[in-house]
C-alpha cells in the first residue's frame, strides 16, 4: 500500500522528505554506528543535535536573546499546571475559553489560585473568536491565557487579545510555524509538536527570561521548576531525544521551504481551495465563522450524522484518512498542516464533489 493523505489532527503528517532522511540515518546516524534513538542524551552528537534545533528554530521564529528554548516533556497539557505553578504569583490569572483545551487549562489553573474566565465563545459551540480588544483584565492578574488555534473547532485568534499590559500565555500546538510570528507580544508560547512540528512526545516552551525564577507556588515538583530546565538547557534529565532530532530535521525542511512568511502563504493558498469549495457546496458546510477560520484545521458537516459516517466511511476508502471530527462535536474535520501538500487539499475536494453528486437530494 502507498501512503495515504492523512488528515489527523495529531499525531499528524510529517514531510515525507524528513521521514526519508530519518529512515536512512536509523541504523547509522552520521557515522556513529548507532540510532539516535540509541545515543546517549550527554553525548556530543546529541548535544549538536538539539543545540542546531535550537538555533534553527530561533531563526525561523526570530525568537530574540531574552527568550530561552525549551525542549520539554508531558505534552501540551502538563503545561496546563506548570504554567500557573511558575507564574501565579498573585495566584490570579485571566483566561479566555474558546474550546476544549482552552477549558481544560483554566480547570487547572483554578487548582493553584484564582482563574477569571473572562471571555468565551461556548454560547455558539466554539465557533467563533470572541471580541477581545476591551476585556475585563483583572488588576491583578498573573498572565492572561489563550488557546490561539482551536484544533477541535477550527477557529484562529487574527488579533491577539488586549492585554492591558499583563503577560500573555499562549498554546499553539495547532498552528506551531505555520507562519510568522511576533515572540515579543507572549511571555510565553508553546506547543506540543506533534500536529506541526515533529513526533509525539515533546513540548516546545519559549518564555521570556525575566519569567523564569525560583519563586514557584510552594511544592512545586523540580520537573515543573522552569528554571530547572533552563539552566539545564533542557538536559536536567533524558529529553525526547528522538522526538527532537526530528523536530529538527523539520526546522531544517521549514528553512529549505522558504521560512515561516513563504510557509503562510503556501497554507492560505491550500486553505482557501477547501473553503471555496465549502462556501459554494450545496451539501457539505463550514462550521466556524469566516473572519475566524483556521488554515490548519478545518471542520465541516453535511448537517445529517449517517451522510457525515457514510462519508468518512468511503474517504478512507479512497485513501484519505482521518476525517472524522472529534469525538465531542462530531461532523468532519481535516486537519491541512504544513506537511500536506497541496494535491492532497486538491484531490480531497475532487472526493467531495463526487460525493456530493452522488448524494444530493
Amino acid at each position: 500500500m502507498g501512503r495515504v493523505y492523512n488528515f489527523s489532527a495529531g499525531p499528524a503528517v510529517l514531510p515525507e522528505e524528513v521521514l526519508r532522511e530519518a529512515a536512512e540515518e536509523m541504523l547509522d546516524y552520521k557515522g556513529t554506528g548507532m540510532s539516535v534513538m540509541e545515543m546517549s542524551h550527554r553525548s556530543k552528537a546529541f548535544e549538536t543535535i538539539i543545540e542546531e534545533a535550537e538555533q534553527d528554530l530561533r531563526d525561523l521564529m526570530n525568537i530574540p536573546d531574552n527568550y530561552k528554548v525549551l525542549f520539554l516533556q508531558g505534552g501540551a497539557s502538563q503545561q496546563f499546571a506548570m504554567i500557573p505553578m511558575n507564574l501565579m504569583k498573585n495566584k490570579v490569572a485571566d483566561y479566555i475559553i474558546t474550546g476544549q483545551w482552552a477549558k481544560k487549562a483554566y480547570e487547572e489553573a483554578k487548582k493553584f489560585g484564582k482563574a477569571n474566565a473572562i471571555a468565551s465563545s461556548a454560547d455558539k459551540t466554539f465557533s467563533y473568536i470572541p471580541d477581545c480588544s476591551d476585556l475585563p483584565i483583572s488588576e491583578d492578574a498573573d498572565y492572561v491565557y489563550i488557546c490561539e488555534n482551536n484544533t477541535i473547532y477550527g477557529t484562529k485568534y487574527k488579533t491577539l487579545p488586549n492585554t492591558k499590559g499583563k503577560i500573555l500565555v499562549a498554546d499553539v500546538s495547532s498552528c506551531f510555524l505555520s507562519e510568522p510570528v511576533d515572540v515579543t507580544k507572549y511571555g510565553i508560547i508553546y506547543g506540543g509538536v506533534q500536529k506541526n512540528v515533529g513526533p509525539a512526545g515533546v513540548v516546545i516552551v519559549i518564555i521570556r527570561e525575566d519569567l523564569i525564577t525560583e519563586d514557584t507556588l510552594p511544592g512545586t515538583p523540580t520537573m515543573l521548576q522552569y528554571k530547572i530546565h533552563g539552566d539545564n538547557k533542557s538536559l536536567y534529565n533524558t529529553p525526547p531525544a528522538y522526538g527532537i532530532y526530528i523536530c529538527g530535521k523539520v526546522f531544517k525542511w521549514l528553512k529549505k521551504k522558504g521560512g515561516l512568511a513563504a510557509m503562510k502563504e503556501y497554507n492560505e493558498k491550500k486553505a482557501a481551495v477547501l473553503y471555496n469549495y465549502l462556501d459554494q457546496s450545496k451539501l457539505f458546510k463550514g462550521t466556524v465563522r469566516k473572519a475566524d477560520r483556521s488554515l490548519m484545521n478545518v471542520p465541516f458537516v453535511t448537517g445529517n450524522e449517517e451522510l457525515d459516517a457514510k462519508f468518512v466511511k468511503e474517504a478512507k476508502a479512497a485513501g484519505f484518512e482521518n476525517l472524522k471530527g472529534h469525538r465531542t462535536v462530531g461532523g468532519m474535520r481535516a486537519s491541512i498542516y504544513n506537511a500536506m501538500p497541496i494535491e492532497g487539499v486538491e484531490k480531497l475536494v475532487e472526493f467531495m464533489k463526487k460525493f456530493e453528486a452522488e448524494n444530493i437530494k
